[in-house]
């Protein structure tokens, strides 16, 4: 009782609201497919080397902001805060053919032969990788650019990745991403939500996302939506949201929102592009994002930009939806205890009774060899014990966490069933993981509930 006194302590006494989270990372899955204009498997290790391939990056450099991954297009890593920060559209490059294109490399005989290709200073490119075989020495190198060519970054994007993912139009018209268009979606709408079905698509708002998660898991009475025809149409339905007005970034005044089942939907395979449900007869969390970034651009029309969702807080997200306080607690001036005590004061029966969330850093070294991705928003589900170790349940909004093969961290554990957490009985994770308490703080920046 005394530990559950202490925690109840630390949570009457939450950090300052921040002045603008930008939180929020693609889904690389969901980006990959939109422009590969096919299905890719997520839960395949195999997906890695298509996702590195299609943007440019090597996997193990996507997920860190430091590299400046194609993934943060929109965002600029201040290494100060170990933080995100937003750019402007002034700052976004729009490459074209030519600023891709890379310099042929048949006749490189010679280290000295690499100037001609534009590496000028060959003794101050970083080597990534070394190593001797059959008596040769292999080097992987790292130069920024080579020659003229650029590749994609979180400033430099082609045209599609802007009008896929990024806040920023270059046009004035009726929104619509490339190789998509609005669809109308006569799925079911049932009124019970489950916690695992809200799934990020190809923009960075997984703060969104990961609030929606939260509130659905641990309140979902609050997940409130009414959907009726309209009578102009045989099959034309709308849904009224509630959303509550909490102030700063990303908010509007309190009111409820109108949404038909139009969606952006691919042309190529008919998959949705941006939020869907991991249930594919259901669209509520598809509906949700729609609504909600009406809501924030005050648009009028039934086809916002959802676009405009990108970056956000997660915090402040699940309190627009239940009508909360938003509480704060930042990982830098708690201890490990602290802060898994925060978890277990806001749970029942090893389940969050009010809804959590947390966020990683902008980067750190920690993020090589485990599946946490950088400057990104999960769902906090719970706690559990095994042994003497304490873990914390989290919830990737990807909907799946990275393939094993990809994850060598021993505090972290990619599946979750019943006999290592009473809450949940289904061995599908669909993102769901469970990370030592005493590495969480090494990980994330922050956590808050809404309550």
């Amino acid at each position: 009782m005394q530990y559950i006194r202490m925690a109840t302590d630390k949570l009457s006494s939450s950090d300052p609201a921040p002045n603008d989270l930008a939180v929020g990372v693609i889904n690389p899955y969901a980006m990959v497919e939109a422009l590969l204009n096919r299905r890719i498997r997520w839960n395949s290790p195999e997906s890695a080397k298509v996702i590195s391939d299609t943007l440019q990056t090597d996997y193990d450099e996507l997920f860190d902001m430091n590299f400046n991954s194609v993934l943060h297009a929109g965002l600029r890593f201040n290494d100060k805060e170990n933080a995100a920060e937003r750019l402007s559209g002034r700052d976004i490059h729009i490459l074209t053919g030519e600023d891709m294109e890379t310099p042929p490399l048949s006749r490189i005989e010679r280290v000295d032969d690499l100037h001609d290709i534009g590496l000028k200073e060959i003794g101050n490119i970083r080597v990534k990788h070394a190593w001797i075989q059959n008596g040769k020495v292999k080097l992987v190198l790292n130069p920024e650019k080579v020659g003229d060519a650029k590749r994609l970054s979180n400033t430099n994007v082609t045209e599609s990745i802007a009008e896929l993912a990024t806040p920023f139009r270059r046009e004035k018209k009726e929104w619509s991403p490339p190789t998509s268009s609005w669809q109308h979606m006569e799925r079911a709408l049932k009124r019970d939500t489950e916690f695992n079905e809200p799934v990020q698509g190809a923009v960075g708002n997984s703060w969104l996302i990961a609030a929606l998660s939260a509130v659905a898991w641990s309140d979902p009475a609050r997940i409130e939506h009414r959907m009726r025809r309209t009578g102009r149409g045989e099959h034309e339905r709308v849904m009224e949201i509630q959303f509550y007005s909490k102030g700063g970034n990303n908010d509007a005044p309190t009111r409820k929102v109108e949404v038909t089942d139009d969606l952006v939907t691919n042309d190529s395979y008919n998959q949705l592009v941006y939020a869907r449900s991991s249930d594919n007869g259901e669209i509520w969390p598809s509906l949700y994002e729609k609504a909600y970034a009406k809501w924030i651009t005050r648009d009028s029309s039934d086809h916002p930009d959802v676009t405009q969702t990108a970056f956000g807080d997660p915090v402040k997200a699940m309190a627009q939806l239940n009508d909360k306080n938003p509480h704060y607690y930042f990982t830098r001036s708690r201890d490990n205890e602290d802060l898994a005590g925060i978890v277990r004061a806001n749970s029942f029966s090893f389940r969050t009774i009010n809804p959590m969330a947390a966020w990683t850093y902008g980067s750190t070294k920690a993020y090589e060899g485990s599946n946490l991705v950088s400057n990104h928003a999960y769902a906090v589900l719970g706690w559990a014990t095994q042994g003497e170790n304490q873990y914390i349940i989290l919830r990737n909004p990807f909907g799946v966490t990275e393939p094993a093969a990809l994850s060598t961290y021993p505090g972290l554990r990619s599946v979750i069933d019943a006999r290592f957490w009473s809450p949940i009985d289904s061995t599908d994770d669909r993102g769901v993981f469970a990370l030592e308490a005493s590495a969480f703080k090494n990980y994330f920046a922050g956590l808050g509930v809404a309550k």
